[in-house]
């Protein structure tokens, strides 16, 4: 099969802020990923575009390479397993998981970084997204591991689907990254030769300074894509970067509300325990000091 017709081998589906940008920048260049992009959005909001400008984004991989995508946007997308097995029936499916907790509060700064919530706190997000719970793109429905981890099983089944955890990427980053190399059929990536090593890749501490120009970049950055002007987009990205940073920093997260959120997704969690077979407790328990990031 030539370059101009592979589709991803595997696709990692998130959900947004478990560090799939830091899989992406650690294994570049060890498989094929999207040019120019890191989320194509294919198999959710771009999916009218067709299976063509999807291919297009793979072009240019080197064949003797396994392709990956990373699309965060998938892990809830209603339709998002049935129309990637459509397309790509022996596809694998890399779930990666982060203390939901702490998911939110970071999908939150991201969500005003780029202009999708004004300058309001963390807990009116909440409640705004209370009202909505059950659409994708939501801050507590993407937090619904266990149910969302089943959708993706039932199409897919645990023999092609890993799921890895963030704590573990924490306490031990190259074992983490073993796993993944080993799932996706690669030599593994030693990180001692990375930069990203011990890096935090996408890290927000500050709002924008403007949340009209973050949600103008946004709408602008994304056209580009679709477009498929990845060069654009590159040249321009010091422009983006200007609009989602300069605000306010983002404040810790409210014990209170770090207590109530906990409480709320606990029997998510212990879903979620009987599913991979694993102690997630340290979930259901608030943090000594909650981490900002």
């Amino acid at each position: 099969m030539s370059a101009a017709t592979r589709l991803p081998g595997t696709i990692g589906v998130g959900p947004p802020r478990t560090a799939t940008t830091w899989l992406d920048a650690v294994l570049r260049g060890h498989v094929g990923l999207p040019s120019g992009i890191k989320e194509t959005d294919f198999f959710s909001l771009n999916y009218g575009l067709g299976i063509e400008w999807y291919r297009a984004h793979f072009r240019d991989c080197d064949p003797a390479l396994p392709v990956l995508e990373f699309g965060p946007v998938y892990f809830e997308w209603p339709r998002a397993p049935e129309r990637i097995v459509e397309h790509i029936p022996h596809c694998q499916i890399l779930v990666t998981l982060r203390d939901p907790v702490d998911r939110i509060y970071s999908h939150y700064q991201l969500l005003r970084r780029e202009g999708w919530l004004g300058a309001i706190s963390f807990e009116a997000a909440l409640a705004d997204h209370e009202r909505w719970a059950e659409r994708a793109g939501n801050l507590l429905s993407n937090s619904r591991y266990a149910y969302h981890l089943g959708r993706w099983l039932e199409v897919f089944g645990a023999a092609r689907t890993l799921v890895m955890i963030y704590d573990d990427l924490e306490a031990h980053p190259q074992e983490y990254l073993d796993r993944v190399c080993g799932f996706i059929g690669i030599a593994p990536v030693n990180l001692a030769n990375s930069r990203f090593a011990h890096a935090r890749v996408n890290r927000m501490t500050r709002a924008p300074r403007s949340p009209r120009l973050a949600r103008g970049a946004r709408k602008l950055r994304v056209a580009l894509e679709q477009r498929g002007m990845p060069r654009m987009r590159e040249f321009l990205k010091p422009v983006f970067t200007f609009c989602a940073e300069g605000g306010e920093p983002f404040a810790p997260m409210h014990p209170a509300t770090e207590a109530a959120l906990r409480e709320r997704l606990r029997p998510e969690i212990e879903a979620l325990e009987g599913l991979i077979g694993r102690d997630l407790t340290a979930w259901t328990r608030p943090r000594a000091r909650p981490d900002p990031v």
